[in-house]
């Protein structure tokens, strides 16, 4: 199944769920439902559609579509092409309200055999009307739960379709959250055929994991021969994605798109955000990063240590997004006039020192994976760094995030071409290290490397690609 590969524990849990409400056909809650989130285009349509079809029970699929006006209308046609063995009810009828909508929803379900309802896109509705929450709340508690109804409400919002469920919300309680990752490093490798641990983590930094672009990578393709490939045709998924998703984040929101690129041009801190973005004023840099970091797309962190911080840096969360962002999405000029050759060039030029800083939250993210092993632990893995980046240590494992009470280990991630972790790296990982607060020379030093770790380098742990791919 093309772009399935990972999803199957999710159509696991879908399936259970289905299997609980034939169980619980003849009660009087027989109903369920699923909030489920993820990122645009990590395959969630996809996932659900793949799901109805193969239960082979009446399904509705209604996708919202941001038109205010015309959305009932929408609804009412998805309805009447349904396969609900009484859609009919809404053929030819004039819906004023969603409260309406969802009454006779709830006439066309049958009360005898299972069905599933769909709703794509839920945040539009909700920013459309700050009434539609408690409105599917009272049609879900009055009448839709009480048929043997899977109900599945998807959004990309990652922020609103969290609170929908918060205790101060409408419909608290009443779903079940299902959270749609993208695929992990193993799985991207899996579905583009990496020939080894290190190709699979550049096609991962490259894809992001989105199943989209994954399956647009002919099998096996070397990544530079994917890429002169990928970026010589303009419709190709590694150039429209980013495109498609950031125009539906962000209809309005030129300020908050114009310093998402700032950031993903490598500014990191507060002040040189909004320098590079023309000198904004505080408020209004303020405002854009709290929108991007309330949608997730950027991260806000801070050092790992037992000192309070306030040098917080701001990073892309989304690999395939920073790798757009960086190297696609401000040269689109040339690639449409047909100059892809330059952009190629320019990634080729660059690969190596963006690659190295690209892959640090994926190796953490890998080693909080990993742990506990022998010897080794932390509740939480992260950096260190101060506002002249002297000293900054790559990793940080500690016993909690952000103000840590125990620093458990300090590491040094190495990812080039060729050149191993040796003695000079892992001596200047033990000055960096004396300089992080709760740290000492006691502190256990590990060692990251693509290239792998010199035969005398004295570290406590050692990690390369294949050590790190096992934690996916």
């Amino acid at each position: 199944m093309p772009g399935f590969v990972g999803r199957q524990t999710q159509l696991n849990s879908l399936d259970r769920l289905l299997g609980r409400i034939r169980s619980e056909i003849n009660t009087d809650l027989p109903g369920r439902c699923i909030l489920m989130r993820g990122r645009r285009r990590v395959g969630k349509s996809r996932l659900v559609e793949v799901f109805a079809n193969r239960s082979g029970i009446p399904t509705l699929y209604f996708t919202a579509s941001r038109q205010r006006s015309h959305e009932l209308e929408l609804f009412a046609e998805a309805v009447v092409e349904s396969n609900l063995p009484n859609a009919d009810l809404f053929r030819g009828t004039h819906l004023d309200n969603w409260d309406v909508a969802l009454r006779l929803l709830g006439q066309t379900l049958p009360h005898d055999t299972p069905s599933i309802v769909i709703f794509d896109e839920f945040p539009y509705l909700v920013e459309q009307d700050v009434s539609i929450e408690a409105i599917f709340q009272k049609q879900w508690d009055r009448i839709l739960s009480h048929k043997p109804v899977l109900l599945i409400l998807v959004g990309s919002d990652l922020a609103m379709m969290e609170a929908l469920n918060s205790h101060d919300r409408a419909f608290y309680q009443r779903g079940t959250e299902m959270i749609i990752p993208p695929l992990s490093p193993l799985e991207t490798a899996q579905i583009v055929g990496s020939p080894d641990e290190t190709s699979a983590f550049d096609s991962y930094l490259i894809t992001g994991g989105l199943p989209l672009i994954c399956d647009d990578w002919p099998v096996g393709l070397p990544m530079w021969d994917y890429l002169e490939g990928a970026l010589s045709e303009t419709t190709s998924a590694l150039i429209v994605s980013a495109e498609r998703s950031l125009a539906a984040e962000f209809p309005v929101e030129a300020l908050a798109r114009e310093v998402l690129g700032k950031i993903g041009a490598g500014e990191t801190t507060f002040t040189n955000i909004s320098r590079a973005a023309g000198g904004l004023q505080a408020v209004s840099a303020s405002r854009a990063l709290e929108l991007l970091t309330a949608k997730r797309i950027v991260i806000r962190e801070v050092p790992l240590s037992t000192k309070p911080s306030k040098e917080a840096r701001y990073r892309v969360d989304d690999p395939y997004l920073r790798f757009w962002l960086t190297f696609i999405g401000p040269h689109l000029a040339e690639i449409e006039r047909g100059r892809s050759d330059r952009v190629l060039a320019r990634i080729k030029a660059s690969w190596t020192s963006w690659r190295g800083r690209a892959i640090e939250p994926i190796v953490r993210e890998s080693l909080a994976r990993l742990l506990p092993l022998d010897g080794l632990v932390a509740e939480a893995v992260g950096g260190y760094w101060t506002r002249t980046n002297v000293p900054e240590v790559d990793i940080i494992g500690a016993d909690r995030n952000p103000l840590a009470k125990v620093i458990t280990f300090a590491g040094s991630i190495k990812w080039l071409e060729t050149e191993p972790f040796d003695n000079g790296d892992l001596n200047a990982l033990a000055a960096a290290t004396l300089q992080v607060p709760g740290a000492s020379k006691d502190t256990p030093l590990i060692a990251v490397s693509r290239s792998g770790v010199g035969p005398n380098v004295n570290a406590a742990f050692k990690f390369g690609p294949d050590d790190l791919i096992k934690a996916w």
